[in-house]
């Protein structure tokens, strides 16, 4: 029930620093739909996600409105700070855009300057298209990501609950490397994983688990299959743990009996570039920094080609399909690392040609003057005789 798993003090807080920062964008209202903004403001941990819903916040003191599904009605009355519900659909259709205006007008919002976000997942195009017929010129501002930025610095009640999941991939990660033998199949070691996280108190993370071996191990998502693992095997698990819905994630690189020369080389450069990037995690660095640092380790390897996507991002309390939140190491990234902030660090080697690849992933708690590295377990090269 997470509307207990903070004081109502901090959610006072979270609530006047959206107010604060809707007024200085020169808007009035902001029409908030990504789920991780809804659990911030009201600690809804809902299903919703999945149709259409809505949280109305103004800029000045008044209540906090959530227009959800019927069928989500009593979760959200139990377990979120809502001052108003407002519920559409039930047992028969009905259109939630037509819904979201009746309660607009009853907030005056069509006379107002409104700000909406407009988050990739979670926002239907259709309702995206009527939305902006509906206020018009009223609507002057997508502020996708306004809440967002106030939270992507944790308090340190949500730091509790991170390092509490970090803890979690440990105990996983753990289970996994016991579980490791040849014969088994990759679904069944998945298997393992997910006993460990779920009965040791994790709740389902918002991404699936990526497990793969032998000529799969080039793939960089790859799901498990009921392909069984044999001796000479080079692979790659990655996985996430949640704590009351706050995410900690954790890949490590495994070959069954000694690796070849090359994958050593692979998992050689990758462990360099991902140390190369913490090297540069810091309060008041530009995230671009820790990206280049990695990048330059895998270009000057003769690598560049393998390096699939990004160096690593920010860790939010996730909803399917996603833990990220919008803090990137990478390309062309704007934000500035601060202390507070919890991001992973993975810089990635995947050689298709090879049929090789190679992906370290832990996660970091930036500082003032460095990083705290959350994710315990040993970055070595997992070999199983």
């Amino acid at each position: 029930m997470s509307k207990h798993d903070f004081t109502t003090e901090e959610f006072a807080a979270r609530r006047q620093r959206a107010r604060d920062a809707i007024g200085a964008a020169g808007l009035d209202w902001l029409l908030v739909l990504h789920p991780v903004s809804i659990r911030w403001l009201t600690g809804s941990d809902a299903k919703s996600y999945q149709e259409f819903q809505c949280l109305l916040i103004s800029s000045q003191p008044g209540p906090i409105v959530v227009l959800t599904r019927d069928g989500e009605r009593n979760e959200f009355r139990d377990d979120a700070l809502v001052d108003e519900l407002h519920t559409w659909g039930g047992g028969e259709p009905e259109d939630p855009i037509a819904a979201l205006e009746s309660v607009a007008r009853h907030y005056g919002l069509p006379r107002s300057r409104i700000g909406m976000e407009v988050p990739a997942f979670y926002l239907h195009p259709h309702h995206y298209v009527r939305i902006k017929a509906l206020f018009g010129d009223s609507l002057v501002k997508e502020a996708t990501n306004l809440i967002h930025d106030l939270s992507l610095v944790k308090s340190p009640r949500e730091l509790q609950y991170i390092r509490e999941a970090a803890r979690l991939t440990d105990v996983a990660m753990r289970r996994f490397v016991e579980a490791f033998a040849v014969g088994r199949t990759e679904l069944e070691l998945a298997g393992e994983v997910y006993h460990a996280l779920l009965t040791n108190g994790s709740g389902l993370a918002a991404s699936p688990i990526n497990l793969v071996s032998g000529d799969r191990s080039c793939f960089s998502h790859g799901a498990p299959t009921d392909r069984r693992l044999q001796s000479g095997d080079f692979g790659n698990i990655e996985y996430g743990a949640t704590f009351k819905r706050y995410t900690a994630t954790i890949g490590r690189q495994f070959c069954m009996g000694s690796p070849t020369g090359r994958m050593q080389e692979i998992y050689d450069v990758v462990r360099r570039a991902a140390d190369a990037c913490l090297a540069e995690v810091r309060a008041g660095v530009p995230a671009v920094v820790p990206h280049e640092a990695a990048k330059r380790v895998i270009s000057e390897a003769g690598w560049d080609r393998g390096r699939v996507h990004l160096s690593g991002y920010g860790l939010a309390p996730g909803f399917p399909p996603t833990w990220a939140e919008p803090l990137y190491l990478f390309g062309g990234s704007s934000s500035i690392l601060q202390a507070g902030m919890v991001i992973t660090i993975e810089p990635p080697v995947f050689l298709g040609e090879e049929r090789l690849g190679a992906r370290l992933i832990d996660n970091v708690l930036v500082t003032e003057t460095g990083y705290e590295m959350l994710t315990k377990f040993p970055r070595d090269l997992i070999i199983v005789e």
